[in-house]
C-alpha cells in the first residue's frame, strides 16, 4: 500500500531501499509560510541499523503487510538462532539472533509469545510489556546496608543477572520490564 510522506507514523513498516524499516521517530513541522520539513528516523529489521531521510511532503513510500502469529519458543540452535513453533499450523521457523536482539534472555523455553511475519518470513517478536521471571539465585544481603535504593545482584531462571533490591531472596518470583530489562516489582502469585 502506498502512502504519502504526511501520512507517515511512528511503527509503521516501509519496504524502502528492498529491506524492511521501521520508523523510530517522526517529525513534521511547517514554520510559517514555508514548505513543511519532514524527519524520520528508521530501523532495518534485517540488519538492525538505523537511518534518517527527510522526504518532501509528496514523496510516495510502499508499508508492508505484517502478520503477528502466536508461536511457542522451542529451543536454541548450535549457531544461536531460535526456532519457534506456530501455534495454529504447527510449523516451526528460525528467526537469526542478530533480528531478535538482547530480548531473548526473558523469554523461557516452551513460552509462547507473538511473532511478526513479512511475506511468510519471521522477522520479530513482541514481548509484553512485563515478563514474571523465578529469582534461582541472589546474592545475600548485608546487614546495615539499608540505604535507599541499594540493589542486589540476582540470576533468573533464563541465566541473566539482574539487580534487585536487598529483600529479595532466592525462589521468588520477580516481574521485569520487557522495555529496559529492570526489576519492577514482586511477582503476586
Amino acid at each position: 500500500m502506498q502512502v504519502k510522506a504526511t501520512e507517515l507514523r511512528k511503527g509503521m513498516v516501509l519496504i524502502k531501499d528492498n529491506d524492511l524499516q521501521v520508523i523510530t521517530d517522526y517529525s513534521h513541522a511547517t514554520p510559517g509560510n514555508w514548505r513543511a520539513i519532514i524527519q524520520v528516523k528508521t530501523r532495518s529489521l534485517t540488519t538492525g541499523g538505523n537511518k534518517s531521510f527527510r522526504p518532501a511532503a509528496g514523496d510516495q513510500f510502499e508499508t508492508a503487510f505484517l502478520e503477528k502469529k502466536p508461536s511457542q519458543y522451542l529451543y536454541q540452535e548450535a549457531n544461536g538462532d531460535y526456532v519457534f513453533m506456530d501455534q495454529e499450523t504447527f510449523e516451526q521457523s528460525t528467526i537469526s539472533k542478530d533480528l531478535i536482539g538482547e530480548k531473548m534472555w526473558m523469554v523461557k523455553e516452551s513460552e509462547v509469545i507473538d511473532v511478526t511475519f513479512h511475506e511468510e518470513n519471521p522477522i520479530s517478536i513482541d514481548l509484553p510489556t512485563t515478563v514474571t521471571l523465578e529469582v534461582t539465585w541472589a546474592e545475600m544481603a548485608v546487614k546495615g546496608n539499608t540505604a535507599t535504593n541499594v540493589k542486589k545482584e540476582a540470576k533468573v531462571e533464563t541465566g541473566k543477572m539482574v539487580k534487585v533490591p536487598l529483600h529479595i531472596k532466592e525462589g521468588e518470583r520477580i516481574v521485569i520490564s520487557t522495555e529496559t530489562g529492570e526489576f519492577q516489582k514482586r511477582a503476586q502469585d
